[in-house]
C-alpha cells in the first residue's frame, strides 16, 4: 500500500451513480435528519459524495473542535460555487472567496477599517434611530388596526428581517427606506434572491459537465439578480463618489477613501468591484 496516499473517512452507504447521494438530501426527510443517521451508522466522520466533489461529515463537538481551533488552516478554503462566480463578482465578495492574499488583503482592511470598535462606536446611532423608528412603526400599527379586541396580528419574522436589512443598508451606504419606499422594496427582494441562490446548489456545482445544460434556468436567474443588484449598488456609487463626504462616514465612503490610497494592481479586480463586493 501507498503509505503517501490520505487517509480518507469511510463513505456513507446508499449513494447513487453520478450523482452520489443528492437524491438522499433532496428527498422528502429533512438533510440534516438524513446526515443525522447516517452518523449514527458510519460514526462521527464521514463521507458523502455530492455529485463529483466528496464532502466530509464532522457530527461531534470534539472533532468540530479538532477542525476549528488546530486544523482551521487546512480548513480555510471554500469550494468554488457557480453562485458566487455569478452573483458574488466573481470571487470579489471575499466572504464567500477563496483563502487566499486577496482574502487576508480584504479581512485585514474590513478589520481594521469597516468593523473596527471605534468605527462601530461612530456608528452607534444608526442602529438605536433604525429600532426606535421599528418600534414606533408597531405602535402606529397598534393604534390604527387594534379595534375592539385591542390587539393586532404582526409579522414578526418579516418585521424583523427588514430591521436587520435597513439596518445594514443604513451603515454600508446611508440609506434610509420609508416605508413603502419603492428602491427599499426592490432592494429587499433583490437581496433575499441573492440569498436563495447563494444558498442553493446548482447542476454545475454538483455535475459540472452539465452546466452548459443549465437545467432549471437557475444561472439565468442568478444572472438576472445579479443585474438587478449590481445596477441598485452602482447607483448608490456613484452617488457617493458625487459626495465624498468626510464627515458621518457610512462604509462607502471609507471604502473609497481606503481604496483610493490602498494598491488593487495585486488584485485581479478593480477598486469598484471590490467596494461593490
Amino acid at each position: 500500500r501507498n503509505q503517501t496516499q490520505k487517509k480518507i473517512a469511510p463513505e456513507s452507504g446508499g449513494a447513487w451513480p453520478i450523482v452520489g447521494h443528492l437524491p438522499l438530501l433532496g428527498a422528502s426527510r429533512l438533510p440534516h435528519k438524513v446526515l443525522a443517521a447516517m452518523a449514527d451508522t458510519y460514526g462521527s466522520i464521514f463521507t458523502i459524495r455530492l455529485g463529483v466533489n466528496r464532502a466530509v461529515v464532522i457530527s461531534s463537538s470534539e472533532l468540530a473542535r479538532e477542525c476549528l481551533l488546530n486544523n482551521d488552516k487546512a480548513i480555510l478554503g471554500r469550494p468554488k460555487s457557480v453562485a458566487v462566480e455569478l452573483v458574488g463578482y466573481n470571487y470579489a465578495m471575499f466572504g464567500f472567496g477563496p483563502y487566499g492574499s486577496y482574502w487576508r488583503q480584504m479581512r485585514k482592511m474590513v478589520m481594521l477599517e469597516l468593523l473596527s470598535n471605534h468605527r462601530l462606536n461612530m456608528l452607534s446611532h444608526v442602529w438605536k434611530s433604525e429600532i426606535k423608528m421599528f418600534i414606533n412603526g408597531l405602535y402606529r400599527l397598534w393604534d390604527t388596526n387594534k379595534g375592539k379586541t385591542n390587539m393586532v396580528l404582526v409579522d414578526l419574522n418579516q418585521r424583523f428581517r427588514d430591521l436587520a436589512l435597513n439596518i445594514i443598508v443604513k451603515i454600508i451606504s446611508g440609506k434610509n427606506f420609508g416605508v413603502d419606499s419603492e428602491e427599499g422594496l426592490e432592494f429587499h427582494e433583490a437581496v433575499r434572491e441573492f440569498i436563495e441562490h447563494t444558498g442553493s446548489l446548482a447542476i454545475g456545482d454538483a455535475l459540472p459537465f452539465l452546466r452548459w445544460l443549465d437545467l432549471g434556468g437557475q444561472e439565468k436567474a442568478m444572472k438576472r439578480n445579479f443585474k438587478k443588484l449590481d445596477h441598485i449598488i452602482q447607483r448608490w456609487l456613484d452617488e457617493h463618489k458625487q459626495k465624498r463626504s468626510k464627515d458621518d462616514q457610512d462604509f462607502m465612503d471609507v471604502m473609497l477613501q481606503v481604496l483610493d490610497h490602498e494598491a488593487t494592481k495585486d488584485c485581479n479586480y478593480d477598486a469598484d468591484t471590490i467596494n461593490k463586493a
